[in-house]
């Protein structure tokens, strides 16, 4: 049996085309950093709000860049779901992406992590906005639907696993990478990751496996699951509405959810592994979770244990933490949590040669600082979670 789906009520929760930055070094280069981001994040056009009878829509729009979001685009989305929440002729909130390929592959990595080499402060900017954002959608009054088409990753996480509703399609492509670029998946992952059914969320958090069309309502993150094509007659009917209360949405939801047959009758891809996830992956720390998968010793088990170590050790560690300690913490702390872990990230040496590795070089050899598991000490991780004083997420 797949795994009970979070309620449609509310979970929390971030990159393969994932973008974000880091504060290491000042010079002169930091002012023309500033510019080169101020002229990219100028366009109004990156992402389009309007509002259409009783629905307030927000769609990303730079397909060239898979709809990856940046600091400008944040910079919009968040005062208009304020205003639209406080908007008593607004029922309810649509956010969608444009290209037919995504809806969100991530946060915009590149600009940040350039940014971030000359000392801008755009990653403290970046993350706390979009932390921010996705607190004012986690804590929306008004219905919030995303319709997650496509790849779904990172930042796009952020920008719909947090609301009422996600409704995914035959299209959609579901992963947390971020272990692989040394990060760690952020945008509330502290959150939403455990809440899944047994290990799924610790699974996905640390090995970035890839969740692809039904199977991510199976795993628990999407609510709905409606064929591609008829997102359109969807959302006409969403914004015809005329009583836009959770109830007749999650009707209107289901409606369009039980006529899709597309893989209706598939069994969810990691059933038959469900046994050995929930086993392996309930290691107390990293190197009892590497133990567990050495001394299982089968196919899965091997294929897993390859796959974490290519991930920062680092990363992996920060991660294991995260969802541990966020499994008892509200989104908001959740998300202050993890503010101190970017900054943390953004001080030490994976992030970029995470970055370096898959997205810029390509050559998928990052060389990990310390290199072993046995080499990040409890110490360092302890001064990750570490309050940031003045510096802190205030939420």
């Amino acid at each position: 049996m797949p795994p009970t789906s979070l309620p449609a009520d509310r979970i929390g929760y971030p990159m393969t085309t994932i973008d974000r930055a880091g504060c290491r070094h000042g010079g002169p280069g930091a002012e023309a950093a500033a510019q080169k981001i101020s002229k990219q994040t100028d366009s109004t056009s990156e992402v389009l709000l309007e509002k259409k009878g009783g629905a307030g829509i927000i769609t990303l729009n730079r397909p060239k860049a898979l709809n990856a979001v940046n600091l400008s685009m944040i910079r919009q989305i968040y005062p208009q779901i304020k205003t639209w929440e406080k908007d008593p002729e607004t029922f309810l909130i649509i956010i969608k992406g444009t290209g037919g390929k995504a809806f969100c592959a991530g946060g915009d990595i590149r600009a940040i992590t350039d940014a971030g080499k000359v000392g801008n402060k755009l990653a403290q900017d970046f993350f706390k906005e979009e932390y921010t954002l996705n607190n004012a959608i986690g804590t929306c009054k008004k219905p919030y639907v995303a319709l997650i088409d496509g790849i779904t990753m990172g930042g796009g996480v952020g920008l719909s696993v947090h609301g009422h509703f996600r409704v995914a399609t035959e299209k959609t492509v579901f992963a947390m990478p971020e272990t692989a670029i040394g990060l760690f998946p952020d945008v509330g992952g502290g959150y939403f990751l455990p809440r899944l059914s047994g290990k799924i969320g610790y699974y996905l958090a640390l090995t970035g496996f890839r969740l692809k069309g039904r199977d991510v309502l199976k795993a628990g993150i999407a609510t709905h699951f409606v064929d591609s094509e008829k997102l359109p007659a969807l959302e006409k009917d969403l914004i015809a509405l005329k009583s836009s209360s959770t109830e007749n949405i999650a009707d209107l939801l289901n409606s369009y959810h039980m006529k899709s047959q597309a893989d209706q009758e598939k069994d969810f891809v990691l059933d038959e592994h469900m046994d050995k996830i929930n086993s392996l992956f309930s290691g107390n720390s990293m190197e009892e979770i590497v133990k567990n998968l050495k001394q299982d010793g089968s196919p899965f088990a091997i294929k897993q244990l390859e796959t974490i170590n290519k991930m920062s050790p680092t990363s992996l560690k920060l991660t294991l933490r995260q969802l541990r300690e966020g499994a008892s913490m509200s989104l908001q702390d959740v998300l202050m949590m993890e503010y101190r872990l970017s900054q943390a990230c953004m001080r030490g040496p994976d992030f970029y040669e995470g970055v370096r590795a898959v997205l810029i070089d390509r050559d998928q050899s990052p060389r990990w600082k310390p290199a072993a598991l046995e080499e990040v000490s409890d110490e360092f991780v302890d001064d990750c979670f570490k309050p940031l004083g003045s510096n802190d997420l205030k939420l």
